[in-house]
């Protein structure tokens, strides 16, 4: 059964679905409906509704025709929701699933996951309507379900002893402190500091990806080219993510700096040099492999333009933040969602042909976003409008695609 890929080994169980190499034990039982059998099915549609519906409102706010209220400034509501909402609910669904498969032990379905879908689901409400409810209650509403997720993940992951995979939990752990500087500004507690904060939760995601993307990049293209001398390359993993960490930290006490500039710069190049035997030009005819790379590229992309606003006062940093934002982070959500949809739901890894639309759409908003302005820079606001309606536009085919899949039971019978 293709699945998401192991961030350490799996252990062998003697009954069950076979996981690369290993097996998933079999529950006795199923939830009543399909959607709650596995953590992606709820929370990759969220993510992609969200998605779907929370860009165009902010074209709204930036056109003046919409105001979101609350005490965060219009840009910063705008990065917290992008961040610590659509991102969140991406990678919870992502490690719902795969802890599962690293431990070999259940993370939540049924009743318990769909709580957990509805607690993100408030913080969005609390978010989008902050006038309606008092700003502690929001703050509370919003911050309480990084916690859940963590407990809910970490104790397979504690019982399992996986401690490779620990990992995951500092990464929440931290994406939570991000969220709570976020909503001490907004209480007055912190004043300015929100913007930092997003930063940081936002260097945390890409940090994730660097570690993600280096273990399964190569192993989907060697599996899905024949090219076996596609490998990672430990040392260069080790020190991109390294480097990643260091922006982060620097991000964390100094936002914006020359210092997480430079180090910015150094991760770009380390990425690129770890992945530069990845073959990426084997990957044409395979749309859930070239939208991986493609999303990949503009994780370097983008943190070189951080030095490189940092050096050319006539280079916005806003560009560096939407390389990441739009283009990586969309893209490879955008692919990892369907991949991980159609391996978990029993079907084959051959992405529908409307997905290949979606994909391009992807990757024409991120140019659209960050290399237009540069190119004419006096049509800022109708790349805006363009870039965004791409954007969306990618998460409607993903639902029109793969909503029936993922609230329907697996094609092949197995519980999931």
């Amino acid at each position: 059964m293709p699945s998401l890929p192991a961030l350490g080994p799996a252990p062998r169980a003697p009954r069950g679905l076979p996981v690369h190499g290993a097996e998933v034990p079999e529950r006795t039982s199923r939830p009543r409906w399909a959607v709650a059998a596995k953590g992606f099915r709820p929370f990759f549609l969220l993510a992609a509704a969200f998605g779907a519906a929370f860009v165009p409102l902010w074209l709204g706010v930036l056109g003046g025709a919409l105001r979101p209220g609350g005490p965060l400034a219009p840009a910063v509501w705008h990065a917290h929701e992008m961040v610590f909402g659509f991102a969140v609910a991406v990678i919870a669904g992502f490690l719902l699933t795969a802890v599962g498969n690293w431990t070999q032990r259940e993370t939540a379905v049924g009743a318990p996951l769909l709580a957990l879908a509805a607690l993100w689901t408030a913080g969005r409400v609390a978010m989008l309507l902050p006038d309606a409810f008092p700003r502690a209650v929001t703050a509370a509403v919003d911050l309480a379900f990084l916690p859940a997720l963590g407990v809910v993940l970490a104790r397979p992951l504690v019982a399992a002893r996986n401690r490779r995979n620990y990992v995951m939990l500092a990464v929440l752990a931290a994406l939570f402190v991000a969220n709570v500087v976020v909503h001490l500004d907004a209480l007055g507690q912190a004043p300015g500091a929100a913007r930092g904060a997003c930063l940081f939760g936002l260097d945390v995601v890409v940090l994730v990806i660097l570690v993600i993307t280096g273990r399964v990049l190569p192993m989907f293209t060697r599996n899905a080219t024949g090219a076996e001398t596609i490998r990672s390359r430990p040392r260069l993993d080790v020190a991109t993510v390294a480097a990643m960490a260091a922006v982060a930290l620097v991000d964390a006490v100094r936002p914006e700096s020359a210092v997480a500039a430079g180090l910015a710069g150094v991760a770009g190049v380390l990425a690129i040099a770890r992945a530069w035997g990845w073959r990426t030009r084997l990957v044409l005819r395979h749309p859930l492999l070239w939208v991986l790379h493609v999303g990949y590229a503009w994780v370097p992309g983008g943190l070189l333009l951080r030095l490189v606003a940092r050096l050319d006062a006539d280079v916005p940093a806003s560009l560096a933040t939407h390389a990441l934002t739009v283009g990586a982070v969309g893209s490879l959500t955008l692919g990892m969602m369907a991949r991980v949809a159609l391996g978990h739901s029993g079907r084959p890894l051959v992405a529908p042909r409307p997905m290949s639309l979606a994909f391009a759409a992807m990757g024409l908003a991120a140019v659209a976003r960050v290399v237009a302005p540069l190119v004419a820079p006096g049509a800022y606001f109708a790349e805006l409008v363009v870039a965004g309606s791409l954007f969306s536009g990618a998460f409607v085919v993903y639902l029109l695609v793969y909503a029936p899949m993922l609230v329907t039971p697996r094609a092949d019978g197995k519980p999931g």
